[in-house]
């Protein structure tokens, strides 16, 4: 049986080492600074023109609100955030689904009034 040739994988091999290391860096303009810290700058996109709709159809006859309409810049994260904060606010239920925010209850207005606290 033939004894099988192990390669060494640690410490610094030929070949192994970064490809980038000789790279001469010291003429490249310095990186775009960091936000100032407790600023997020995906609060200052703004969400778009959005459109407030009461649906019934396919939900047992149960009333929802969908919010629809944000920008495709901005964030999914911003608006799960959103929706989250909202679901707070109203003590319903809800969920994000499709890029637009579903809360359950009727009353489209109280919604908007969160939404214009939001700004």
């Amino acid at each position: 049986m033939e004894k099988k040739i192990r390669i060494p994988v640690s410490g610094l091999q030929p070949g192994m080492q970064s490809p980038f290391s000789g790279l001469d860096i010291s003429g490249l303009p310095e990186g775009p600074l960091d936000p100032p810290v407790g600023e997020d700058p995906a609060r200052k996109l703004p969400p778009g023109r959005l459109v407030f709709r009461k649906e019934k159809a396919r939900r047992g006859g149960k009333s929802v609100v969908v919010v629809s309409g944000f920008d495709p810049s901005f964030p999914l994260e911003e608006i799960e955030t959103i929706a989250r904060h909202i679901r707070r606010q109203c003590g319903c239920g809800g969920t994000v689904r499709d890029r637009e925010i579903e809360c359950q209850g009727d009353d489209p207005e109280r919604f908007r009034k969160i939404f214009r606290d939001l700004r």
